[in-house]
């Protein structure tokens, strides 16, 4: 009887190391074959940041000027941001939505918040300026959250947020002396 020669799995990945006392053989699980290329979310991120992001403009009442210790109130108003493009073959579909604001004030203070603000009598976002100046350059800077499908799949959410600088808004803090007159 003639013995039979062993076969072995052409995906059997043996290892022996005498001074190490390491010897055997162990399966691998062959490499799965590329379908070709894949929408990651770092190439959504590059397509987002060449296509840029709403900047919002600052809206400030009372109006380009207001007066030192009275509260002047900031508001913005977001843009919908939706687009479709085509990456790697792929129909992409993004969508931008603002998670936070931050207030630049122009007298080298900020604020964030999660809401845009609303005009007066809301009051949302507000801001005392303590000394007078000429050309305050006041803006508010959005940071967005970005999600994705790719040919009409589930959302993605990409894991990190982007910022986009709003315009610089100009306003004068003037200071007012109280006078007292008969009627």
């Amino acid at each position: 009887m003639a013995s039979k020669k062993p076969t072995f799995d052409p995906i059997v990945s043996c290892r022996t190391d005498a001074a190490l006392g390491i010897y055997g053989c162990k399966n691998v699980e062959p490499e799965p074959e590329a379908d070709g290329p894949e929408v990651t979310p770092g190439d959504v991120l590059r397509a987002v940041r060449e296509i840029g992001l709403p900047s919002l403009r600052l809206e400030v009442q009372p109006g380009a000027e207001t007066l030192v210790n009275v509260e002047t109130i900031f508001y913005t108003e977001p843009q919908p941001f939706e687009r479709s493009v085509e990456l790697l073959g792929f129909d992409v579909d993004l969508v931008a939505e603002p998670v936070g604001y931050q207030w630049v004030h122009g007298d080298g203070t900020t604020a964030t918040t999660t809401e845009p603000g609303r005009p007066y009598p809301a009051m949302d976002v507000v801001h005392r300026y303590t000394v007078p100046a000429d050309d305050v350059r006041a803006r508010v800077d959005v940071t967005y959250r970005v999600r994705f499908r790719v040919d009409g799949g589930p959302w993605q959410t990409i894991g990190q947020t982007l910022l986009a600088a709003g315009p610089p808004t100009a306003l004068d803090v003037d200071e007012a002396a109280p006078v007292m007159t008969r009627p």
